[in-house]
C-alpha cells in the first residue's frame, strides 16, 4: 500500500445537536446546528500501482527543479501564441502548487517521507500561508490574481484545488503542530465553500471551461468528508444533485453549461463529481443503515429511508453515466477535446480515469493503455508537458498529465472499492 494513503475508518454522523459547524459563516463561529458528516474510511488505490515509469519519473524531476523558493509553483512557460506568459511564469500560484504537490503526492511522497517530501512539505507550507493571509470575506483564499487558472477553469480554482490537496496531507504532517495548521486552513477553505455555495449546488460560471473548476470543487468536498473532515450534508448534498441533473440518460450526454462546448470537459467533471460523491456515499451508507435500523420515532425512520433511496439513485445514476461514457471512449473526436492538448484536456482525462479505475474492468484497462500512449508520446524533452490552448503553462500541464498517468495510483475509500467490486 502507497505511503500516504491509510487512514482509519469510522464514519459518523451528527444531527441536531446544537454543536460548532465549520459551516454558514466564518470559521470558529457557532451557527444554526446543521448535520454535518464525518465519514473517515480507510483508503487505498483501487487497483495494484504500476511501477513508476521513466516518463513519470523525468516529470517528477521536471516539477521539483522548478518549484519556487518559498514553496510554490509559478504556471511555468506558457505557448508563445498565449503570450508566453512571462509576467505570471514565477509568480507564485496556489492552485499551480496544489497540482503540482498531489502529483508528488501520487508518486509516494508525504511531508514527512519519500523522496520528494521536502518538497512536498515545503509546498503545504505556502498553501496554508495564502489562507492564513487571506482573512476576507469571499471565496477565495490567495490575493493573488490574473493567474492562466483563474481566467480558463474559474476565478476561485485556488480554493477547489486547496479543498483537494490538504485532506490527503493534514494526518501526514510530521509534527503535531503542522497537522493543526493544515486543520485550521482545510476547516477555512470549507467554511468559504459551504457559506458560499448556491442554491443549485454551484459555485460560479466564471471562466472559460468553468464545468472543471465545480468538479474540483466537489472532489474537494467528497475527499474532505471522506477523510473525516465535518461537511454540511446539506452542501454535500446539493453538489452531488447538481452533477447528477447534468446527465440525460436519453442522450447519455452531460449539460454543456460551462463546458465551452466541449463534451468532454463536462463528461469528465460531472462523472468525476458524481463518482466521488458516491464514494462518500458508500462510507456512510453502514452507519445510516444503523439508524434506520435503531429508530424510535417516524421522521427519524423516514430521515433514514431518504437518505439510503438517494444514495441508491446516485449509484444507479452513476452506472448509467459512467455506461454511457464508456461508449464515447473509442470516439476521437469526444477524446480529443478542444482539438488540441491543453490543462482542460489532461484535467478531464484524470477525472475519466479517477472513475473508470475503481469500476474497473477492460473499458478501464483499454483506457489507462490508451492515455499512457498518448502522453509519453507527446511529453518534452525535458520531462515536462506543454498545452497547446487557454491552459497551456507547463506546471499545470505537466502536472495534470502526470496525475492522468499515476491515476491507478490514486486512493478511494475502502468500502466504494469493495462495493463496486
Amino acid at each position: 500500500m502507497q505511503k500516504g494513503m491509510i487512514w482509519v475508518g469510522l464514519v459518523v454522523i451528527v444531527s441536531g445537536l446544537g454543536a460548532m459547524t465549520l459551516f454558514g459563516g466564518e470559521s470558529g463561529r457557532e451557527t444554526k446546528p446543521k448535520e454535518v458528516v464525518k465519514a473517515e474510511a480507510e483508503w487505498a488505490p483501487a487497483v495494484k500501482p504500476k511501477p513508476l515509469s521513466d516518463h513519470v519519473q523525468r516529470g517528477l524531476q521536471w516539477l521539483v527543479e522548478h518549484q519556487l523558493p518559498d514553496g510554490a509553483w509559478g504556471q511555468g512557460e506558457e505557448s508563445s501564441h498565449m503570450g508566453g506568459g512571462a509576467q505570471m511564469k514565477d509568480k507564485p500560484s496556489v492552485a499551480d502548487t496544489c497540482a503540482a504537490t498531489l502529483a508528488l503526492i501520487r508518486a509516494g511522497s508525504t511531508p514527512s517521507e519519500g523522496p520528494h517530501a521536502k518538497a512536498v512539505l515545503k509546498a503545504v507550507k505556502f498553501v496554508c500561508s495564502e489562507i492564513e493571509g487571506y482573512d476576507q470575506d469571499d471565496l477565495y483564499i490567495t490575493a493573488t490574481r490574473g493567474t492562466r487558472l483563474q481566467s480558463k477553469l474559474g476565478p476561485y480554482i485556488d480554493t477547489f484545488m486547496a479543498a483537494l490537496l490538504l485532506p490527503e496531507v493534514e494526518k501526514t504532517m510530521p509534527n503535531k503542530k503542522g497537522r493543526k495548521r493544515v486543520k485550521r486552513a482545510l476547516e477555512n477553505v470549507l467554511a468559504k465553500m459551504a457559506k458560499h455555495q448556491r442554491a443549485d449546488g454551484t459555485w460560479d460560471d466564471r471562466g472559460w471551461a468553468a464545468t472543471l473548476s465545480q468538479g474540483v470543487a466537489v472532489k474537494g468536498l467528497n475527499r474532505a468528508a471522506q477523510m473525516g473532515q465535518p461537511v454540511s450534508g446539506e452542501v454535500r448534498a446539493r453538489a452531488e444533485k447538481n452533477a447528477r441533473m447534468s446527465f440525460d440518460r436519453a442522450s447519455g450526454k452531460f449539460a454543456p453549461k460551462g463546458s465551452a462546448g466541449v463534451e468532454l470537459y463536462s463528461a469528465g467533471s460531472q462523472l468525476g463529481a458524481m463518482a466521488d460523491s458516491v464514494n462518500t456515499n458508500q462510507v456512510e451508507e453502514a452507519e445510516v443503515r444503523e439508524q434506520l435500523k435503531k429508530a424510535v420515532s417516524e421522521p427519524q425512520r423516514q430521515q433514514a429511508e431518504a437518505k439510503l433511496k438517494r444514495f441508491d439513485e446516485a449509484k444507479q445514476d452513476l452506472a448509467a453515466a459512467q455506461a454511457a461514457v464508456v461508449k464515447r471512449l473509442g470516439d476521437k473526436q469526444f477524446v480529443a477535446g478542444f482539438g488540441s492538448n491543453g490543462g482542460e484536456e489532461f484535467l478531464s482525462y484524470m477525472n475519466l480515469g479517477e472513475s473508470l479505475v475503481v469500476k474497473g474492468g477492460e473499458a478501464w484497462k483499454e483506457w489507462d493503455k490508451s492515455m499512457t500512449e498518448n502522453l509519453n508520446r507527446i511529453q518534452n524533452q525535458d520531462g515536462s508537458w506543454t498545452g497547446h490552448h487557454c491552459v497551456t503553462g507547463r506546471t499545470f500541464c505537466t502536472s495534470a498529465a502526470l496525475l492522468v498517468l499515476m491515476v491507478d495510483r490514486t486512493p478511494v475509500p475502502l468500502a466504494a472499492k469493495m462495493k463496486k467490486r
